[in-house]
C-alpha cells in the first residue's frame, strides 16, 4: 500500500481496510528509519491514523494544516510525496524533521517550538476571510502544548472572533470513561446535524418574539442546557470561550476520525475536536517508554536499546552537581518547562520532590515564577534549552534582571545542536543576553568548569546565565589547569612568554645565532575563545606553535568581560583570533572588537570565527562546523594565510 501513495489524492479512493493496512505499513516504515537515523518516534507513531484521516477529508495545499511543534509530521511528509526522502530525514541536505515551507507547498507554516499553531491558523483564517476564500484552516496541537500561554491566548481570541477555524487537540495523556465518552459523541453528532441547528435557531427566535417573558424563557432554557452539559460533557472550558467542542474520539480509529472531521465542516465558527491517541502506538517498547522515545538516537528495534552507549554529557554533569549542592543548601530549587530528562533534573526530582517544579511548556511562567521565589530568598535554578530561552526574553529582562534577582539560568543546548535544525540551534543566546543589564554570563570549557561555575553561581547574589553545549567534552583536550572562578576574570591557558623562554633555551644549546633570531621573530597570536571552543583553540595552538607563538585565553565570562587581561594580551601580540559557537553579531568577537575600539588600540589585526548572521540548517554538528568555517582545519588555514605561512 505504501508504495502506491505519492500524494494525498491517492488516499481518497482507498477503502477503510486499505487505510488500516497503510497505517501499519507507515508505522513499520517510520520505525525502521528512526531506528537507523534517530529522530522523533513516539509522537509520530501516535498520529498515524489522525494524519491519514486529515488528508482523506481535507485537501492540501488549498486547506491549511498547521502542526504545533511539528516533530510529529513524518506521516504527513510520507503522504505528501516525500516517502523516499524520509530515508534521509534530519541528515545534511536531506529533508527536515519539522515542517518547512521551502520543502513542500503542503507544509503551510514552519514550526519547531510549542504552542504556536492556533495563532498561525487563526491568522491564516482571517486572511482567508479578507480575501474571500473558503478553504479550511486547521491547527493540530498536543495537550502538552496547551500549557503554553500563547496557545491559550490564541484560543481566547479565536473563540471570541467566531472565525471559522478547526483546532484538533491531540490528547495522548487523558483517559475518559466509556459512558461519558459515548454521551459526548452522541451530543456532538446531535449538535452538528443541520436539523438540530435550524430547530435551535427557530425555537430561540420564536421565544424571543413573545413579549416580556420570551427573552427570560430563552435564558432559563440556556442555563438548564448549560448545567446539563456541565454535568455530562467535558470541554466546557472550550464551549465557554466560544468553541464548539467535539469528541473525545478514538485517535486510532480512522472511520470515526473521518466522520467527526466531516461533521465539523458543517459547523460555522471555531470548533475543537478532542482526539485521544497513544504515544508510541504499535511499538510496545515505545508505548511503555514514550518519553524515552520522544527524541531518540539510533536504536535496536528488537530491544529498544541505543546502538551507541550514552556517555556523560553536560546536562548529566549539571544534574549531578546540582543535587550535590542542594544537599547542603535548602534554598536551592529546580524549575523545568517540561524537560526534566533533557536537562538532567530527574535525579533532583527524586531527591528533592518538594523543591522540584515542572510547570509544563511555559518558559515565560518558569522565569517569572523563579523571580518570585528569588525575591523571597530561594535560589532557583532554571535549565532551559537555548532556543527555548528566546521565548522568555522579556521575563529575563523585566522580572529578573531589572530587579537584580538571584536566578541561575542554565542555557542547555547552547551553540549548534545538529539534526533538529534552525528552530533548535542555540546560536543567538550570547547575543541577546549580552544586551541585558545586570546579567552575569559564563560558559565553561569542560565538565569540571561547569561544576565550578555552578558552585560559584549559587554563592553569587546576582542574575546569572551559564551556557553549555549539547553532548560531551572534546576528548582531544584534557585540561590540567582549572583556576578558581572569579567574577569577570578570564583564564590564560597558554602563555607566549613561557614558550619563548623554553624555546630560546633549547636553541642556545643546539643551534646558531641566526636560527635563534628567526625563532624570536616568529609572529605572535592571541586566540580568545569561550565555552566548548576553548578546547578547539588549544588544539589549534598545538598544531601551529612551531610557526606561530600562540597565547590562548579562556574568556570564561562574556559579561562582565575581563578587559584588563584581554587588552594586555592583545597589545603583546597585535594579532587576535576569537572563536565562539554563537552568532557573529554581538557575541565574543563583537565584545573584543568593541574593546579594541573603545581603548583606541592601534595596529591590531582581528579575525572572528562564529556562525554567520543567518539561521543554521540541520545536519551533524561536525558537518555544520565545516560548512560555516568553525572546524580546526579551516581556522588553521585562515590563520596561516593571515601570516603568509601557507
Amino acid at each position: 500500500m505504501l508504495e502506491q501513495i505519492n500524494s494525498p489524492n491517492d488516499l481518497k479512493n482507498l477503502t477503510l481496510k486499505q487505510k488500516e493496512e497503510l497505517a501499519q505499513e507507515i508505522r513499520n516504515y517510520i520505525l525502521e528509519i528512526v531506528s537507523e537515523n534517530g529522530g522523533h518516534l513516539s509522537s509520530n507513531l501516535g498520529v498515524v491514523e489522525l494524519t491519514i484521516a486529515l488528508h482523506s477529508v481535507f485537501n492540501v495545499p488549498e486547506d491549511k494544516i498547521v502542526w504545533d511543534v511539528g516533530h510529529q509530521t513524518y506521516v504527513h511528509k510520507i503522504l505528501t510525496g516525500r516517502r523516499e526522502e524520509l530515508k534521509n530525514i534530519r541528515k545534511l541536505n536531506g529533508i527536515a524533521g519539522f515542517p518547512k515551507t521551502k520543502e513542500s507547498e503542503t507544509d503551510c507554516f514552519n514550526t519547531g517550538h510549542s504552542s504556536t499553531s492556533v495563532s498561525a491558523a487563526l491568522g491564516m483564517a482571517r486572511a482567508r476571510d479578507l480575501q474571500g476564500k473558503n478553504n479550511a484552516c486547521i491547527a493540530v496541537i498536543g495537550d502538552g502544548a496547551l500549557t503554553g500561554g500563547m496557545a491559550l491566548e490564541a484560543l481566547n481570541d479565536a473563540g471570541f472572533s467566531k472565525t471559522n477555524i478547526t483546532v484538533i487537540l491531540n490528547d495522548n495523556e487523558m483517559s475518559i470513561s466509556k459512558n461519558i465518552g459515548g454521551m459526548n459523541q452522541f451530543l456532538d453528532k446531535l449538535r452538528t446535524k443541520k436539523l438540530y441547528t435550524r430547530t435551535n435557531k427557530l425555537i430561540k427566535n420564536r421565544l424571543n418574539s413573545i413579549p416580556v417573558i420570551g427573552t427570560k424563557m430563552v435564558r432559563i432554557i440556556q442555563r438548564v442546557k448549560r448545567a446539563f452539559k456541565q454535568l455530562l460533557v467535558h470541554g466546557m472550558f472550550f464551549e465557554d470561550i466560544g468553541f464548539t467542542y467535539l469528541g473525545p474520539v478514538d485517535g486510532h480509529n480512522i472511520e470515526k476520525l473521518e466522520s467527526i472531521l466531516r461533521l465539523s465542516n458543517q459547523i460555522e465558527g471555531p470548533k475543537i475536536i478532542h482526539v485521544l491517541t497513544k504515544k508510541g502506538k504499535g511499538y510496545t517498547i515505545a508505548e511503555k517508554n514514550p518519553d524515552r522515545f520522544h527524541a531518540t538516537s539510533p536504536f535496536n528495534i528488537e530491544t529498544g536499546e541505543p546502538k551507541k552507549q550514552k556517555q556523560d554529557d553536560y546536562s548529566k554533569i549539571f544534574g549531578k552537581k546540582l543535587v550535590e549542592l542542594a544537599k547542603n543548601n535548602e534554598k536551592i530549587v529546580a524549575i523545568t518547562a517540561s524537560m526534566k530528562d533533557g536537562t538532567g533534573l530527574r535525579t533532583f526530582q527524586k531527591e528533592f520532590p518538594k523543591r522540584f517544579f515542572d510547570i509544563g511548556i511555559a518558559e515565560q511562567h518558569a522565569i517569572t515564577m523563579a523571580a518570585g521565589m528569588a525575591k523571597e530568598g530561594m535560589i532557583p535554578v532554571v535549565p532551559i534549552y537555548s532556543s527555548f530561552y528566546q521565548r522568555a526574553y522579556d521575563q529575563v529582562i523585566h522580572d529578573v534582571a531589572m530587579q537584580n534577582l538571584h536566578v541561575i539560568m542554565c542555557v542547555d543546548r547552547a551553540g549548534v545542536v545538529g539534526a533538529d535544525g534552525e528552530t533548535h540551534q542555540g546560536t543567538l543566546d550570547m547575543a541577546f543576553f549580552r544586551l541585558v543589564p545586570n546579567l552575569v554570563i559564563m560558559s565553561p570549557k569542560d565538565f569540571r568548569e561547569l561544576e565550578d561555575m555552578l558552585e560559584y553561581a549559587v554563592k553569587l547574589n546576582k542574575p546569572i546565565v551559564i551556557r553549555y553545549p549539547r553532548g560531551g567534552e572534546d576528548k582531544k583536550t584534557k585540561f590540567e589547569k582549572h583556576n578558581k572562578i572569579k567574577l569577570g576574570k578570564a583564564e590564560i591557558l597558554k602563555r607566549i612568554d613561557e614558550n619563548l623562554k623554553f624555546k630560546n633555551q633549547i636553541i642556545e644549546n643546539q643551534t646558531k645565532n641566526g636560527q635563534m633570531e628567526k625563532i624570536k621573530n616568529k609572529p605572535k597570536l592571541s586566540i580568545i575563545a569561550i565555552g566548548k571552543m576553548v578546547s578547539r583553540a588549544m588544539n589549534i595552538a598545538e598544531k601551529i606553535q612551531d610557526k606561530i607563538d600562540v597565547e590562548v585565553i579562556n574568556a570564561r565570562f562574556l559579561k562582565p568581560f575581563d578587559n584588563q587581561t584581554i587588552i594586555e594580551c592583545i597589545q603583546k601580540t597585535k594579532n587576535v583570533v576569537t572563536i565562539e559557537d554563537g552568532t557573529i553579531i554581538d557575541g565574543l568577537g563583537t565584545t573584543v572588537k568593541e574593546l579594541i575600539s573603545d581603548n583606541k588600540l592601534e595596529g591590531i589585526k582581528i579575525e572572528c570565527f562564529a556562525y554567520p548572521d543567518e539561521f543554521i540548517k540541520h545536519g551533524k554538528v561536525e558537518e555544520l562546523e565545516e560548512i560555516y568555517g568553525l572546524d580546526e582545519n579551516t581556522i588553521i588555514s585562515k590563520i596561516m594565510s593571515q601570516f603568509n605561512l601557507n
